[in-house]
């Protein structure tokens, strides 16, 4: 399977190496770059060319993807002097999959029609598990021709797309999916931590919730298989999760939007943002509310 034509894929991070690798392994044209060499050089292994640079990468590119960790990032790869907009011509696609700051994808929509290059936002669901697997979700914002010359891409990367309108709409989506998910994943870990404290076993918690309406992915997936295990690896880390965060709580500012359960949540990031779990999977609030609550972090069998 192919795109048309070549594909730039930069920015290889937690999710984007395993998405780019799928790419790979599909046997599509890819060119990567990083500012992680060694990451660059496993996609060469499986067939990738490797680019010397951002405007290296681009010049090569008839769709340039950016998966970058924040709004600043994608627009200095993006905007900058030697960014992807400086290089690629009139009618080529960009397609960012990063989660950022709506109005920044609004500037980047703008630029790019500015210079008559096709725009779509489609950033992630689901964890890096399913990256690996190439069962990603992606959320769609964008035109259908647009979206026509991505798919194929998509395909590769995932098991689930979802048109959610316009350009920009999925970002939007993606933004209110994480604040939701994250509020979510403090909620149960304040349960958790509860129960116990009233000396309830961790096995009997997962499967009552599991089967109530209190079951939800944040237990019984993402906590259930990280710190539950002990592993805080990060896959979502809890800087990335706080970021995240703030552009909701940002956005409900902006729109006049009161949000006091998710406000409390984005909090409590805050600390654990500010403690050594900061670079830990995000699954390790359990383990940040087990301390202030001064119980062990419970683990499931093995």
């Amino acid at each position: 399977m192919s795109a048309s034509g070549k594909v730039a894929f930069i920015g290889l991070g937690a999710m984007g190496l395993p998405m780019a690798s799928n790419l790979a392994r599909k046997g599509f044209d890819l060119v990567a770059y990083d500012i992680d060499a060694a990451k660059v050089a496993r996609l060469v292994v499986l067939g990738a060319s490797a680019a010397k640079s951002v405007a290296d990468a681009a010049a090569q590119a008839d769709i340039v993807v950016t998966m970058l960790p924040a709004t600043q990032h994608v627009e200095a790869v993006v905007l900058g002097t030697e960014g992807v907009l400086s290089i690629l011509p009139a009618g080529k696609v960009l397609m960012d999959m990063s989660t950022i700051d709506p109005k920044g994808t609004d500037r980047l929509a703008e630029a790019c029609a500015a210079k008559g290059i096709h725009f779509i936002d489609t950033p992630v669901g689901r964890l890096v598990s399913h990256a690996e697997r190439g069962e990603s979700l992606f959320m769609v914002g964008g035109d259908d021709e647009t979206f026509a010359k991505v798919e194929p891409l998509l395909n590769a990367m995932g098991t689930a797309i979802h048109r959610c309108g316009g350009v920009g709409m999925g970002q939007r989506m993606k933004v209110i999916n994480n604040f939701m998910l994250l509020t979510t994943a403090q909620v149960v870990s304040e349960a958790v931590t509860l129960g116990t404290k009233l000396g309830l076993d961790i096995e009997t918690m997962k499967n009552v919730t599991g089967a109530t309406t209190a079951t939800n992915g944040q237990f019984q997936i993402a906590l259930a298989t990280k710190v539950l295990t002990g592993d805080v690896a990060p896959g979502f880390t809890v800087d990335l999760a706080f970021k995240d965060m703030t552009l909701a709580i940002n956005a409900a500012a902006e729109n006049r939007v009161g949000l006091p359960v998710g406000s409390a949540a984005h909090a409590v990031f805050g600390g654990a943002r500010a403690s050594d779990l900061h670079d830990k999977d995000y699954s390790s609030l359990l383990e940040y509310a087990c301390r202030l609550a001064g119980v062990e972090t419970p683990r499931l069998k093995a």
